[in-house]
């Protein structure tokens, strides 16, 4: 039986990354899809409303990415996402990457996400829109659509760097660490649909969340 319990949104890029943290670390857990309106069993566990939220083994729950990061990695530190002489700079990248960097890659990925809550139930994709609307402006999803056009251009400004800077290495700064689970879970939200939309031409950046999403606890020679 699991000793984990995380509570999740399926397109949270914040859930994606703890899972892909969780798979690294080799660690026994059980994935809980919250209802986007029926969250009562979070709310017992958490006493909150948001994801991702963590149940540990000794019954607490910690919410927050970066919370649970590190506590997984002080209980389990082995393997760790934070290599010592690189530790700041994860953490600097890792803010980066779930600031600005997902902002502008929520723009782009905004219509398949309306798409999959869509999928779920008008009342599921209503609620969505209300809670962005309530976040960004009136009017914001419709919005941010009518000008789709101009935030994937952004998103690929933004993709371009990461995509040369992993041309001769297999992870950011050659080891991996914690801006790595940043990253893929920020990417992850270009893979929404099944499908991966980085761009065929960025060989590098494809190659490199292929290397992230088969992670387990022990990285594959051949990635």
């Amino acid at each position: 039986m699991a000793t984990l319990t995380l509570y999740q949104f399926a397109t949270s890029p914040f859930c994606a990354k703890v899972r892909k943290i969780l798979d690294f670390k080799g660690l026994d857990y059980r994935a809980v899809e919250v209802d986007y309106l029926e969250r009562k069993e979070l709310m017992i566990a958490s006493s909150q409303l948001m994801v991702p939220a963590l149940t540990l083994e000794s019954g607490e729950t910690i919410v927050d990415s970066d919370r649970i990061a590190m506590r997984l990695d002080s209980l389990y530190p082995e393997p760790t996402i934070f290599p010592p002489e690189w530790r700041g700079v994860h953490l600097a990248l890792a803010r980066y990457f779930d600031g600005e960097f997902e902002d502008v890659l929520f723009r782009a990925a905004l219509p398949d996400e309306l798409d999959h809550f869509a999928g779920l139930g008008r009342d599921r994709e209503a609620f969505y829109r209300l809670i962005r609307d309530r976040k960004y402006g009136a009017g914001f999803c419709d919005e941010t659509i009518r000008h789709h056009a101009a935030h994937w251009a952004r998103a690929l400004e933004v993709l371009a760097p990461l995509d040369e800077t992993l041309r001769d290495r297999a992870f950011l700064l050659g080891r991996i660490g914690y801006a790595d689970f940043a990253l893929y879970g920020q990417l992850s939200m270009l893979a929404i649909t099944g499908e991966l939309k980085i761009p065929d031409a960025m060989t590098n950046l494809r190659g490199y969340f292929g290397r992230m999403d088969r992670i387990t606890a022990a990285l594959d020679p051949n990635a």
